[in-house]
């Protein structure tokens, strides 16, 4: 038996014992208890829901760890994704005396890969031209308008898990260690770079060195992207452009000899500054019209569209009170040849008025339990969301609306979603403090067959 039809009977069987009291039989608006003149009618509704694939242009891909790589998945496509980088100059980062650039290298180091990681990749970087203040944080932003092409600056072949790498631990909330791997890529780029800081910072005042917005004037970032393999994505958790130099500590040694002593100028890409993703994703193939099941997949902007036909039950609107409508959305698991190259599907959907979406994550909103709704975490037992009681959503259009028959339009967009604990007295709670967009490579496929994808309404009168 189906866990929806399983949930459909318990819900039957609860208003059942809700009325244990009468004898009075179910019809197609509900039944009644209670004498006629203080007579409670509990209903049951149920409402199919239509649902289609929909793509959006961009999506609004501002955030702290950009993903780097491209990845092929046999069933839900390609996704390419690369980014720029500004560098935030710390106060007080400086040259010593006498400095001799040795040479520059950047490094990207990461925790978190998806794809085939022992499959070869090569990373490019490019010297950023243009300065990024006239750009936005969409994901269709072109790199290549604002960096110099002509040549990369380096290269370096890479494998997800053969990088260079260094375990590490930290302290968990339950005081218990907790031990993981980080991963580098260094990639070897001009000597040049240095000598070009080191000339700025020996102007007076230390020139366009002398504080982080001129900085990114002088060096508006560098360009970072995959020229080599499409199995593998990794999300840089730190950005690195290392400048190592030498100079001569005078009379510096314990024996008041004059000793070389070597020291790096480092820069990092912070929250402070921005970085900037770009994403190309193939979508053709999910976006066939399919009328068994929906697709999403993450940060490609494709998401699935679902239309509420509120019209249909306008008549138990207008003569009961709505108390409950149960929305459960279920995935369809899918097998793949190769297990090393699966897309996950993701952790949370975000359940939003197609005409409230604008704005939404620019403006760091929340859900509203209205207009927007969070789904519980994916439950991989049932391969479902759950988004409880959205009641809220239709009596709020039914006053709206002003008792008018309507329908409504709303997007399932897979989202990132911030808990934060609180603490309340001698216990704490978690408090959902961001949603955003999710820049990580998820997708799963939403099945919309009869009985699958619908509303389960119970209404009340006195």
């Amino acid at each position: 038996m189906k866990l929806k039809t399983i949930y459909k009977l318990l819900l039957i069987t609860f208003v059942a014992i809700f009325t244990i009291s009468c004898n009075d039989t179910l019809d197609q608006v509900g039944f009644s208890i209670q004498p006629d003149k203080d007579r409670l009618t509990v209903g049951i509704d149920t409402l199919q829901l239509q649902a289609r694939t929909v793509q959006v242009d961009s999506i609004f891909g501002k955030t702290s760890f950009p993903v780097l790589g491209e990845y092929a998945d046999p069933v839900f496509g390609s996704i390419k994704s690369e980014y720029i980088a500004e560098f935030y100059l710390p106060k007080g980062m400086e040259f010593k005396e006498g400095a001799v650039i040795d040479s520059v290298r950047v490094e990207i180091a990461y925790t978190s890969m998806v794809g085939d990681t022992i499959a070869p990749m090569t990373l490019s970087v490019y010297e950023v031209v243009k300065s990024l203040s006239s750009t936005n944080d969409y994901t269709n932003v072109n790199p290549e308008l604002f960096a110099d092409m002509s040549a990369p600056l380096g290269e370096q072949s890479f494998t997800g898990r053969n990088s260079t790498n260094r375990i590490k631990s930290y302290t968990a909330q339950d005081y218990s260690t907790v031990t993981y791997t980080e991963y580098f890529i260094n990639v070897e780029v001009p000597k040049t770079i240095g000598d070009k800081f080191l000339e700025e910072f020996k102007k007076a005042g230390h020139g366009k060195l002398s504080d982080t917005d001129t900085f990114r004037e002088f060096f508006p970032g560098l360009y970072f992207t995959t020229s080599f393999g499409n199995s593998t994505i990794i999300s840089a958790d730190l950005t690195s452009l290392f400048v190592h130099y030498h100079y001569l500590d005078e009379k510096g040694s314990s024996t008041k000899q004059d000793t070389i002593r070597t020291d790096v100028f480092k820069l990092n890409n912070t929250p402070e500054v921005r970085q900037v993703n770009h994403i190309k994703s193939s979508n053709d193939e999910l976006l066939v019209d399919n009328p068994d099941v929906t697709y999403i997949k993450s940060p490609a902007g494709v998401n699935t569209e679902i239309k509420f036909p509120i019209s249909e039950v306008h008549e138990n609107l207008q003569s009961m009170a709505l108390n409950l409508v149960n929305f459960t959305v279920y995935a369809l698991p899918y097998e793949s040849e190769n297990k090393m190259v699966k897309l996950s599907p993701p952790d949370y959907l975000l359940l939003i008025n197609k005409d409230s979406l604008d704005g939404f994550f620019e403006n760091r909103k929340l859900r509203d339990n209205v207009t927007s709704f969070l789904s519980e975490k994916f439950d991989p037992s049932t391969y479902s969301y759950k988004f409880n009681n959205i009641s809220s959503m239709i009596n709020y259009y039914n006053r709206e609306n002003n008792d008018e028959p309507y329908d409504l339009v709303y997007y399932l967009i897979p989202v990132e979603a911030t808990y934060t604990s609180v603490q309340q007295g001698y216990s704490s709670q978690q408090m959902l403090t961001k949603i955003q967009n999710l820049m990580w490579p998820s997708a799963t496929i939403l099945d919309k067959r009869q009985g699958s994808l619908q509303l389960e309404l119970i209404f009340s009168k006195l």
